[in-house]
């Protein structure tokens, strides 16, 4: 995107979906990447990191930077004219708040509420692709986040916060959202409430039917009428 090198325009920031690699290129604006989701790995100036949904990263004007998001990446970016706090890179937890997409996004402001953020330092990431997919394809196993955490190389009370940090759910609540999500494809396909509870890892059909009842508030009967 081509900027004009100028403190005359106000920062602004679109969302943007990134897939697959780009070379390297500088600006001479700076711009602030968000994580929404998914995870990009950057290169600047020669030095490698990364953003995922845990964190932000400010790139600074005339910093040479490449991309690789190996799955789709979504961040929200913002472009900015030269200003304080831009000048050098920079990954931070950004607010909460800016990843409500209901809400309007007030880039300025966002700015100036960056003085407040906490600063990253570089550590092991969380491959969320490769749990969903690990996940996925053992729904029935006993997951545990001790066992979680073994498959990120990480301790189980630092992967707890660091998942925490990317989903925003617990482990064990999200595996059993993933559970119930693909109880709920199972029986709409016209599977048996049995035979579903058996691949998504339940004890009982009786235990599935209550977790979709307290959980999603629907019945076994009402998705297999639904499904057929």
């Amino acid at each position: 995107m081509a900027r004009t090198p100028s403190t005359a325009w106000q920062a602004d920031a679109t969302l943007r979906r990134y897939s697959g690699e780009y070379s390297a290129h500088s600006h001479d604006f700076a711009q602030v990447l968000i994580g929404l989701n998914g995870r990009m790995e950057l290169e600047l100036d020669g030095r490698g990191t990364y953003v995922d949904a845990a964190s932000a990263l400010v790139v600074p004007a005339g910093v040479t930077h490449s991309y690789l998001a190996q799955r789709e990446a979504g961040m929200l970016v913002i472009d900015s004219p030269l200003r304080d706090g831009l000048e050098r890179v920079r990954r931070f937890v950004p607010p909460p708040h800016w990843k409500d997409l209901r809400r309007r996004f007030d880039a300025e402001a966002a700015l100036h509420e960056m003085a407040g953020t906490s600063t990253l330092l570089q550590r092991r990431p969380i491959d969320l692709d490769m749990l969903n997919e690990r996940i996925g394809r053992e729904l029935h196993r006993d997951w545990r986040t001790a066992q979680l955490a073994t498959l990120c190389q990480l301790s189980p009370q630092r992967f707890h916060a660091r998942f925490m940090e990317l989903t925003g759910l617990a482990p064990a609540a999200y595996v059993r959202r993933r559970r119930l999500d693909e109880a709920q494809r199972l029986l709409r396909a016209g599977l048996s409430l049995e035979a579903s509870a058996l691949q998504v890892g339940y004890a009982s059909a009786s235990a599935l039917a209550y977790a979709l009842r307290r959980e999603r508030g629907v019945g076994a009967r009402a998705l297999r009428s639904a499904g057929s």
